[in-house]
């Protein structure tokens, strides 16, 4: 592919045309005569393995911009296509309004849906879960298209990036920052608080019927230490991570528990049995504390009460998540166990995903009938009533838990195997350079001359500053184009904009987090302009990534 170098002239060695580069390379012609869209590339092209397409009219909308996390609505609108490597489509219709576009931070919900870039993993308490991840299945496999797509894909016209999700107010009740991770109480918690406040204080009322209402308050005490011991787990899962160098976006304390958000994987198996095993381990260890304290108690009394009531919720979610099977702590022990025997990764997840879903059906029929019999420590019942019916609806919940937890273990680790395929390379557009003061019907012809599809603002020594936005660019009427000098419409290039062609994968994605835009310049080691990066390239190259099988 041939790129233009640093004043726009193409680099030693490069196997292209010149006429591929930028500025030297345009064709006879004033600015007033020049055209006004970008022609579709032509067969010589196609050697160079970048995402190209038609451009749209003088006043199509831009396409919006969207992320590698924004995958949901994604795969309906682009993961159709011919399937060769190229973007084509359909040139968007006149006078259409440019749309905001986004970034590959801006998630909406995603994620928390995924929340998570592609790259998380989560630890729940006690039942540690993925949400479900609606990733389309129906995308063809190779390279992104980009239907309707126009020369430099950008988003909003106004050229500010939107927020990072980080930068929001999610994920619930901002509790505190310990280590510094922020700790989250989501809505969904005060609902299981009112069920254990109710569900145990009629309980203490028959154990201390002295307490009266009192009972209740009692009970609500307990719901908060039980929690409390939740998050002590999350964060030994935490500081493991922590001390192995492994970010942690946040804890979660939720419906069924807790979950931390490990933003990495585990560089080896010691390393994920560790960071799997020592939540357990805590929770082992206060169910351990609490039973020495009991012994220094009435048990009769309140701290009795509450304090055998703690040991053994500590000690069921202790021995609940060393159940060997995904999203369990237990389940990423025995993926570490088999990713230690085999050398894959892989092949442990697809292990524990599978005992996770087996695990999950014995829960749906185990628990109700374990139950029933007595064999819980209940008396037992041979007729269906209130009780049978809210034990078989707990089993029901924890089994689509698991088996959803188990189902996404198995999504996200099939696209962790196919992230190296996302290589900013082979994603970015050819650019050409342009001075600050050129006319955009000029520069959009020197575009189309060189089969560019974006282009870099240079200052008077070669070097770029800005780059030009295309939403900017299909607003400009096609009639004022000679006029409209091109800096007029750019976005200078911060340092995080600037992205070395060699990242792929997570580290690329890591870049692009770290800096949202919707365009970005690809660069060299050696510093020459390599082209120009599109958010939406890249979360179109996401989508294929999630739909395509392993």
């Amino acid at each position: 592919m041939d790129v233009s170098g640093g004043r726009g002239q193409p680099r030693p060695g490069n196997d292209e045309s010149a006429d591929h580069t930028g500025p030297e390379a345009q064709a006879p012609g004033g600015a007033g005569d020049a055209p006004t869209t970008l022609s579709a590339p032509t067969p010589a092209d196609d050697t160079d393995g970048r995402p190209e397409g038609p451009t749209p009219g003088p006043d199509a909308p831009a396409p919006e911009g969207r992320t590698p996390q924004d995958t949901g609505a994604a795969a309906d609108h682009d993961a159709h296509g011919p399937g060769h490597g190229r973007p084509e489509g359909p040139t968007p219709g006149p006078d259409a309004p440019a749309p905001e576009g986004r970034t590959p931070q801006d998630t909406g919900a995603a994620a928390d849906h995924d929340a998570h870039g592609p790259g998380h993993d989560r630890h729940r308490t006690p039942a540690h879960t993925e949400p479900p991840v609606d990733r389309p299945s129906h995308a063809p496999a190779g390279r992104p298209e980009h239907p309707g797509h126009s020369f430099a894909h950008s988003g909003s016209g106004k050229g500010q990036p939107p927020e990072r999700p980080e930068e929001r107010k999610r994920g619930g009740l901002l509790m505190g920052r310990p280590f510094g991770v922020p700790v989250y109480v989501a809505p969904s918690w005060f609902l299981v608080a009112v069920l254990i406040t109710w569900v145990f204080g009629g309980q203490i009322d028959r154990v201390l019927p002295e307490l009266g209402a009192a009972s209740y308050l009692v009970s609500l005490f307990f719901a908060v230490a039980f929690y409390a011991s939740v998050l002590v787990h999350e964060l030994a899962h935490t500081l493991a991570a922590l001390r192995f160098k492994l970010p942690v976006r946040r804890i979660q304390l939720q419906f069924f528990g807790g979950v931390s958000e490990i933003e990495k994987e585990a560089e080896t198996p010691g390393r994920e049995f560790v960071l799997a095993f020592v939540g357990p381990l805590l929770s082992l260890v206060l169910a351990g504390l609490f039973y020495l304290g009991l012994l220094a108690v009435e048990p009769s009394s309140v701290p009795g009460v509450l304090l055998a009531g703690l040991m053994v919720s500590n000690l069921i979610v202790a021995v609940f998540n060393l159940l060997p099977g995904l999203p369990l702590d237990g389940g990423r022990m025995l993926r570490a166990v088999v990713w230690a025997i085999t050398g894959k990764p892989m092949t442990g997840t697809v292990a524990a995903a599978w005992v996770g879903r087996a695990l999950a059906i014995c829960v749906l029929i185990g628990l109700p009938l374990l139950t029933q019999s007595g064999a819980l420590g209940s008396d037992a019942v041979d007729n269906v009533g209130m009780d049978t019916v809210l034990d078989a609806l707990l089993a029901a919940i924890l089994a689509a838990i698991i088996w959803t937890g188990a189902g996404n273990s198995l999504r996200m680790a099939r696209l962790r195997e196919h992230l190296p395929e996302l290589r900013a390379r082979t994603l970015t557009r050819r650019a050409v350079p342009v001075e600050n003061d050129t006319p955009l019907s000029e520069a959009l012809r020197r575009a189309n001359a060189a089969g560019a599809r974006a282009l870099v603002v240079v200052d008077a020594e070669g070097r770029p500053f800005s780059l030009v936005r295309e939403a900017a660019i299909v607003g400009v009427p096609e009639h004022r184009r000679p006029w409209v000098p091109v800096g007029t419409l750019a976005q200078d290039i911060t340092e995080g904009m600037r992205v070395s062609a060699e990242l792929a994968g997570e580290e690329l994605l890591d870049a692009l987090r770290s800096a949202p835009a919707t365009e970005y310049l690809v660069v060299e080691e050696t510093g020459e302009i390599y082209g120009v990066l599109s958010a939406a390239d890249v979360e179109r190259a996401f989508v294929k990534a999630m739909a395509r099988p392993s």
